[in-house]
């Protein structure tokens, strides 16, 4: 009997939780379960016999990898996948996937809450402003970036979109006005949302250039990783741009600095809430589920990540 271990210090909806034993059961797989585990050695001694792993944001690291005797599958359940070690499954044989789009709506979403939030000075009971009539710039067009477009449309924002991966007709058949560069798109747009990916390429690639050359009461939203900005930088524009905002799902590694210097200028949330509703638990969580099936009784690699 193939077993399936769900290893995460942040733990599924128990509604989640559920459907996932339901997929897995009628499989004929055996869950195991193990949550809000606080010492690396607990989840190491659970994943040792086990064929499959779910995971959120939980480190699979190759210490992980190396006990792991049995394993065939690791399978995150989100977007981002810069928690495992994708090396050290590819020289085990191992397949990593991830499941996009599954907590799409709820980033989006979350994108949205901030920057409302934000715009109304927190709520403080003083006059704010509106998102109607606003250029809100779209940093890479993925799953998330879809949702926050078709969000931001409703909202009556102006909305463009870079993303060198796209072509630009299956962008303007959402209604986006497509850009050339990163450049312009943050030369363009007082609001930036960003969605990209935390890889080798993008790690600190928010920088000085992108974010001092945004308009007057420039505001990035990020909701994608805090690595991609890079915060030496960061803080210098917060210091030479008195109308210059951050909203972030994660703090960046300044944040008692920034809190104790701009004040009404950020929002942080207290851990990453991105996926955090009961919709995109159970969205993602079923999708791993079905995932490793697929992959152990059929050999789908669909959402394979590494090689």
């Amino acid at each position: 009997m193939n077993k399936v271990l769900i290893a995460t210090e942040k733990p599924f909806a128990p509604a989640a939780v559920e459907q996932i034993k339901q997929v897995l059961d009628k499989a004929g797989y055996q869950l195991n379960l193990l949550e809000k585990y606080t010492d690396v050695d607990e989840f190491k001694k659970a994943v040792g016999d086990v064929q499959a792993l779910i995971v959120r944001s939980d480190k699979v690291t190759r210490e992980i990898i190396e006990v792991a005797q049995n394993l065939k599958i690791v399978v995150r359940a989100g977007a981002g996948y810069d928690n495992l070690d994708l090396e050290a499954c590819s020289e085990k044989g191992i397949v990593a996937m991830n499941t996009p789009g599954q907590n799409s709506n709820a980033v989006a979403e979350l994108a949205f809450g901030m920057m409302i939030y934000h715009v109304r000075n927190h709520f403080n009971g003083t006059s704010g402003n509106e998102l109607r009539g606003k250029k809100l710039g779209i940093h890479a067009f993925g799953n998330v970036g879809k949702y926050v477009a078709a969000i931001a449309k409703g909202f009556g924002m102006i909305v463009y979109t870079y993303d060198p991966f796209v072509q630009k007709p299956e962008i303007e058949k959402h209604g986006v006005k497509a850009v050339d560069s990163a450049e312009e798109l943050y030369k363009t747009c007082q609001f930036i949302s960003l969605n990209i990916p935390a890889n080798e390429k993008t790690k600190n690639s928010i920088g000085y250039q992108l974010m001092s050359s945004m308009p007057k009461g420039a505001v990035l939203v990020n909701t994608a990783r805090k690595e991609v900005i890079n915060e030496d930088e960061l803080l210098k524009v917060f210091e030479e741009r008195p109308d210059f905002s951050y909203l972030s799902d994660v703090a960046p590694d300044c944040k008692e600095h920034i809190e104790s210097k701009y004040e009404g200028r950020y929002v942080f949330t207290a851990k990453k809430m991105g996926a955090q509703t009961a919709e995109a638990n159970i969205n993602a969580g079923i999708a791993a589920a079905t995932q490793i099936v697929n992959y152990l009784e059929k050999g789908d690699k669909t959402f394979q990540v590494n090689k």
